[in-house]
């Protein structure tokens, strides 16, 4: 496909560099070996393959959009240890309380204003992500996606870790059409809530971009964790039974 809107480079599990307006903005970083990663409230989750780059090589870190602090698929040591050279993370408000530092916590639909390489406004804005079924926060926790804007620019949507289509939906309202949505996808299951989706699968990923009306779909974490359900070839076969393949980035 062609590519639209902003450059994104994807460096496996929910880690993304989204070049915008000037800005360079890290999503969910996370650089550690494969391995066992206990969690928080038990259990632990088991990382397939280490991450694609070193942190040393990412170069220089104008603010990292963290959906949330408190799974190792989303940030883990190496990922904890990068968060202090950079000048600003944006994330959830427990997050911020937890981690300290350049890290400011948003709540759903606050924005925040950035500032380009010649002056020129960039708006973050933070939208809602439910990591489960309905309810499933007090055991999965607060996560948020972002909306990035700004004059001229195009409309860029983070999802997170999100697993409802009513809450796209809701985003979709205030922000469609979406030039480039970074999606959170496969299809993940712990057995927590009867196994229920965690993250989106491929077909509710493709249903997403249809209420976005997303020009351009980037899927990221789907890959590197054992508790991922749906991968590649699920993902281009749901867009292509959605009418969508031609959105698709997978580059």
């Amino acid at each position: 496909m062609t590519a639209v809107g902003p450059a994104v480079q994807v460096f496996g599990g929910p880690t993304a560099l989204i070049e915008y307006g000037g800005l360079r903005l890290l999503t969910d970083p996370t650089f550690d070996a494969a391995g066992e990663y206990p969690l928080p409230r038990g259990g632990a989750l088991v990382k397939t393959r280490p991450g694609a780059i070193d942190p040393a090589g990412l170069g220089p870190i104008d603010a990292v959009l963290l959906s949330h602090d408190e799974h190792p698929d989303n940030l883990d040591h190496s990922g904890r240890k990068f968060l202090a050279d950079v000048p600003l993370t944006l994330t959830t408000r427990g997050g911020a309380e937890r981690l300290g530092g350049t890290a400011k916590g948003l709540a759903p639909w606050q924005s925040v204003e950035l500032t380009g390489p010649t002056g020129e406004p960039i708006t973050v804005t933070a939208v809602p992500a439910q990591h489960g079924p309905d309810g499933c926060e007090p055991v999965t926790g607060e996560v948020i996606g972002f909306v990035l804007t700004g004059p001229g620019l195009p409309v860029v949507y983070v999802s997170g870790d999100n697993a409802s289509l009513d809450v796209v939906e809701r985003i979709a309202q205030r922000h469609a059409p979406v030039d480039t949505a970074v999606l959170f996808a496969g299809a993940a299951r712990t057995g927590l809530f009867d196994n229920a989706l965690l993250t989106l699968d491929s077909a509710r990923a493709a249903e997403a971009a249809r209420l976005l009306r997303a020009r351009r779909v980037v899927p990221v974490h789907f890959d590197s964790w054992a508790h991922f359900t749906e991968g590649r070839e699920p993902l281009v076969a749901a867009f292509a039974a959605a009418g969508l393949a031609d959105v698709l980035d997978l580059a």
